[in-house]
Parts: structure tokens; C-alpha cells; sequence
């Protein structure tokens, strides 16, 4: 959640600051603001609503400086307004503040720093921590008050902090909540809580670690624990492009990330596939192959849209590699005591962004009981691909909108793969294996065929964005794509959707079907294609609207469906990848025809690293 920008060097910092916070609006859009420092002087702009209304204020006010930090915000701690939007200062106006991240016990901290005469201009969390460091600051140099004030905290945070009384430095730190320095030339450096905010300016990063901080000055950068110890980091290289990142001709991102989905696949099996063994190479797996061919039993922890993929994923892994698995969602995975056999079992953390807090967590309580983990993730240098044992990269590029799309795909391809990996270690056949992989092989030119259909689901669109509610129906390895369907309507076109098996419709949901509540349902032809005709056969029975999806030549299914969408055939392990395009396209087109920006929807943010 929230963005994070900093800067110190030679240019005008507001110039960076803003384009870094455009960059990172993804990651909350309630309220934005920005510091920058010049002589003995912060000065701070901050307003509600989208940066282009901070962009608006600094036209008519702009900020001198060329050290300052920036923040877009997803409110956690109070409502997103003007006085709760960062940056945050202290008593006295010596320092500002940004933060991303829950401060747990600052009610406990606020009530003593009242009591000791501190007074707060807003209702968040985040002021505790520019008081703090104003107490410290009173008797220590700003460094250990910096230092001091952070191990006070309880809770997750990613920190970054300008000060008047050292006008050309810049403090940041982190726990949980992710932070990266950009190292540029002529001793310029960059600051961000994802890479996307530095990629205009550098290749060149450090990701820093929990309970790290870093000083920036223009004498260079020190990174160092919150005990004061020195810690040599390690230079990386964004390999992004800026055209990865911006919505070349595309009205949204959302649009644009749907239509790179055929790429995503070619690049997540590209030096993957052998399709004539029928094998599959995961070179990150590649040290930890032998305790890969004793797991008898998998865990797949994930929130969200990878909660889902990884639903998919159980079936795949189940049905092929013949291992027993089960789908956890992060939030629940630490608080429900998991009994884990060490020796036996691996726990696959699933996240696009790799910083997904209930996932890490879940991960952490894995590793602390002695499982081995790994990591199915898209972003490079994340936290998750740091902690886990091994991981598969997905390779799907950076993902801006916040829905979901072609990181959702990617995570059903590494799930193919892996299947293939794990099931020939097994009792998966040389024939078996080719066929997977030759199909898998395939599905990018099918793919194609259907983002051609995007006008033909844009006209299907408008047909329903009236509804007010919808229910979603898929079975087997269709029945998570189903839920998938529901929540991307959900997410974009705030429309009240269910997803469900649907096997489980005549155990209460038939319950709301009339005229008015369309039901959409995967029906392609499959192992259980007959038994979901006989569910649309039922809705249609209570005069439901019914959507039908289903493989191009199937034209039985017209007599029954108000609507048909078709889709190209494949194997039933690699249905979800071509099934759930075009619910993505439909949630998308009901977005737009409803008015909404389907990039920002409201009260979400792209990374969730709170809890």
C-alpha cells in the first residue's frame, strides 16, 4: 500500500518527486503530498484525492529544493483528507515524514507523547513516529533519534525522513514494507517502495532488508542495522524498460497488461519446455532439486487473485504430479496452528509483488516450523524471493493496474510448469509431460483469438452494466476461475458478484435468481461439461440472463444462453489460462461503460503490505 518517492542531488527534487508518485499511484490514490528541503527551510504541499491534484497545488505554489521525499497514500489511519495525508511533521516543523506500513502500538505512544506535551495535527499513525523522533532528536544527533524512535515501533513500516537540521541528507528504513534505493550519477540518489518510480533515472538498485536503514547524502549512501552495524549491500539491475511502464496508446493499463498476455506466456516457459521429453526446467528449483523428490505434500499460501491461481494450481499439482496439496490463504495460515511434517512437506508462497504482507507472514511461520519454501512471484528482489528457499520467477513484466491480470496467467503457466517439473520426478509419463508442454506451447496464439473478441465482449458489456448483481459458475479446475471472474467485477465495476462451484448453486445460492441477476458460467467442453449444462439449464429455469462460455464450434449451448462467448479448446489443466481472458476483458468493459477507472478502483492499492 502507498507510494514512496525520495530524492537528493542536482535537479529540482519536485520534478522527481512527481513523476515517481505518478509512477507509483497504483499503490494509493487517496491523498498525496511531497517535502523538499532548501537551506533552513521544508517546504510541504499536500492535498486529497489523485497526484494530479498535488501537481495542480504546485503550479500555483511550487517547492524549491533539491532534497525531498514523496507520498501517495491508501488510508489505513484515518479518513483520506488534507490533514491525514503525508508527509507528516513534527512539533517544531524540523522534519517531515512519510510512511507506508501499520504502526501497532501507537495509541499506547501517542497518549505518552501528548502527555508530554506534543501536540497532533492528524488522526494517523504514522505522526507518533515525527515526534518520536523530535524527542530523541532533543538530545541525540538526528542519525540515533532516527534509529532510536524505530526500534519504539511495533508494526510494519517503510520510512523515509528529511530534516532541516541536515538539510542535505535523507534517512529511510524498513520493516515489512518495501524500499529501494536508486543509485544514479554525479551522486545523485533515488528513493522508491517499488523500482517503477526509479526506472526513468536508473538500472542500478539496492533493495533494503527488514529492520534496515540507509542515509543518503551527496557524499554517497550507508546502510546499516537499527543497531548501528554496517551492512555492505549489493548492487542490482532493474531489467524494465520505461515503455514496460507507461500506457503507450492504451486508455488504461488494465487494457494494456491483458493484451501482453501472450507474451507473458512465451516469456514465463521461454528455456522452461521440452516438449519432446516432455520436461520442464525451473532453474531456480535447480538447488534445491533433491528435497524437491522427497516431498510428499504441498501447501500453497496466497491471498487474493494468486489465492485463486494457486486453487487452479492444486488441481494441476493433485491430478498430474499425483502430490496431495493444499490452497491457504495467507491471512489465515499463521492463526490456525499449520501441523507441518519438515522433512516432508514444501509451502509455495504465491504474490505478484512478492511483498504481499499475510503471504509473508504465512511463509515466515513455514520457515520457523522447517519447511522447505519457495516462491512463485513476478517482481525481482521482492521480500518473498529473498526469504524463500528457492523460487520460479513469473517473467510477466511490471503489472501497474491494480487488478490483476496477466500476473494472474503467469501464475497459471509456472503452475503448469511446475506440474510438469514435480509430476515426471514421479509417475508422469514421457507422452503426458510432451502433451502439457506442447500445449502449453500453444496458448499464446489462442490467447490472441481472444483478446480479438474485445469489441464483441465490450457490446456484451453494455448489455448488462445495469445489473446489480451476478453470479459466476464453474466446476472443477473452472470453479476458481469462476471466483476469479466474480472478483474482478467486484474490483473494477463495483457490481456485487458471487463465484462459486457449481455443483454448490442448489445449496443456496438459486436461492436469488430472477430476471434481474445474470449468471455467467464457464462451460467448456470438458470432463464435467454436461454436469455444468444442467446448472445453466436450472438458472435458465428461473428466468436468469445466462452468459455462457464455451470452445469455439460448441453451438448447442445458444438454445440455452441469452449469450455466448467461445473460446478456443486446449487441455483441461490449461482451460483457466484461456477461460478467464475474457472475463477479464468483460470486467473490464462493464468498468468503462459504467464510468469507473478501472486502474484505480476505490479503497484499493496494488501491493497489500499491511495485514
Amino acid at each position: 500500500m502507498c507510494g514512496i518517492v525520495g530524492y537528493i542531488g542536482a535537479r529540482r527534487a519536485e520534478d522527481v518527486l512527481l513523476d515517481g508518485l505518478r509512477r507509483l499511484e497504483y499503490r494509493g490514490y487517496d491523498s498525496a503530498g511531497k517535502a523538499t528541503v532548501q537551506g533552513e527551510a521544508i517546504h510541504v504541499v499536500k492535498t486529497p484525492g489523485k497526484v494530479v491534484h498535488l501537481t495542480e497545488a504546485l503550479a500555483r505554489t511550487p517547492a524549491p529544493g533539491s532534497v525531498g521525499i514523496a507520498h501517495t497514500r491508501w488510508a489505513t489511519h484515518g479518513e483520506p483528507n488534507q490533514a491525514n495525508a503525508h508527509p507528516h511533521l513534527d512539533c517544531r516543523g524540523e522534519l517531515a515524514i512519510v510512511h507506508n506500513g501499520i504502526i501497532e502500538n501507537y495509541d499506547r505512544l501517542k497518549r505518552g507523547l501528548i502527555e508530554r506535551g506534543h501536540a497532533f495535527r492528524s488522526d494517523t499513525d504514522t505522526e507518533v513516529v515525527a515526534h518520536l523522533i523530535e524527542e530523541y532528536a532533543a538530545k541525540l544527533p538526528l542519525e540515533e533519534a532516527f534509529l532510536a524512535a524505530l526500534r519504539d515501533v511495533v508494526g510494519t513500516f517503510g520510512i523515509a525522513v528529511v530534516s532541516r537540521r541536515e538539510p542535505r541528507k535523507l534517512y529511510a528504513a524498513r520493516r515489512g514494507s518495501p524500499l529501494v534505493v536508486g543509485v544514479g550519477v554525479n551522486g545523485e540518489y533515488f528513493l522508491g517502495s517499488d523500482p517503477a518510480a526509479l526506472i526513468p533515472y536508473t538500472r542500478d538498485v539496492v533493495y533494503l532488508g527488514d529492520d534496515e536503514a540507509v542515509v543518503l547524502t551527496d557524499e554517497g549512501m550507508e546502510t546499516f542495522s537499527f543497531d548501528r552495524t554496517r551492512i555492505q549491500k549489493q548492487r542490482e539491475q532493474i531489467n524494465w524498460t520505461v515503455d514496460e511502464i507507461e500506457r503507450g496508446r492504451f486508455p488504461h493499463f488494465m487494457l494494456k497488461e491483458m493484451t501482453e498476455q501472450p507474451s507473458v506466456i512465451v516469456n514465463s516457459t521461454r528455456g522452461r519446455l521440452d516438449v519432446d521429453n516432455g520436461l520442464a526446467k525451473l532453474g531456480g528449483l535447480k538447488d534445491v532439486d533433491d528435497r524437491l523428490r522427497k516431498i510428499e505434500r504441498l501447501s500453497l499460501v496466497a491471498c487474493g487473485s494468486a489465492y485463486l491461481a494457486a486453487m487452479v494450481g492444486e488441481y494441476m499439482l493433485e491430478e498430474y504430479a499425483e502430490i496431495p496439496t493444499e490452497t491457504e490463504l495467507g491471512s489465515e495460515y499463521r492463526y490456525r496452528k499449520p501441523i507441518l511434517d519438515p522433512g516432508r512437506e514444501a509451502v509455495i508462497a504465491v504474490s505478484q509483488s512478492g511483498e504481499t504482507a499475510d503471504t509473508l507472514g504465512a511463509l515466515r511461520e513455514a520457515k520457523e516450523k522447517g519447511a522447505l519454501t519457495l516462491g512463485i512471484v513476478n517482481a525481482v528482489g521482492s521480500t518473498i524471493t529473498r526469504e524463500t528457499d528457492a523460487g520460479v520467477y513469473l517473467h510477466a513484466g511490471p503489472e501497474i493496474a491494480v487488478a490483476s491480470t496477466k500476473g494472474f496467467v503467469g501464475q497459471l503457466s509456472v503452475f503448469a510448469l511446475l506440474t510438469v517439473l514435480l509430476g515426471r520426478q514421479r509417475r508422469m509419463s514421457q507422452a503426458t509431460g510432451s502433451r502439457i508442454a506442447a500445449e502449453l506451447a500453444a496458448l499464446p496464439a489462442k490467447i490472441e483469438r481472444i483478446l480479438a473478441q474485445s469489441d464483441r465482449i465490450k457490446a456484451l458489456a453494455k448489455k448488462y452494466a445495469n445489473a446489480q448483481s451476478m453470479l459466476y459458475l464453474g466446476r472443477k479446475y473452472n470453479a476458481p476461475v469462476a471466483l476469479e471472474g466474480a472478483l474482478k467485477l467486484k474490483e473494477i465495476a463495483y457490481i456485487h458478484a458471487e463465484g462459486y462451484a457449481a455443483g454448490e448453486m442448489k445449496h443456496g445460492p438459486i436461492a436469488l435468481l430472477d430476471p434481474s441477476f445474470p449468471v455467467l458460467a464457464i462451460a467448456t467442453k470438458d470432463s464435467i461439461y454436461e454436469k455444468v449444462k444442467s446448472n445453466l439449464e436450472e438458472a435458465k429455469a428461473r428466468r436468469a440472463p445466462v452468459i455462457a462460455l464455451t470452445n469455439e464450434g460448441n453451438d448447442e449451448l445458444v438454445r440455452i444462453a441469452d449469450d455466448v462467448i467461445f473460446v478456443p479448446r486446449t487441455i483441461e489443466m490449461l482451460a483457466p489460462i484461456l477461460n478467464v481472458i475474457p472475463l477479464q476483458l468483460f470486467a473490464y468493459h462493464m468498468a468503462v461503460a459504467r464510468g469507473y477507472d478501472p486502474d484505480k478502483p476505490r479503497n484499493l492499492a496494488k501491493s497489500v503490505t499491511v495485514e
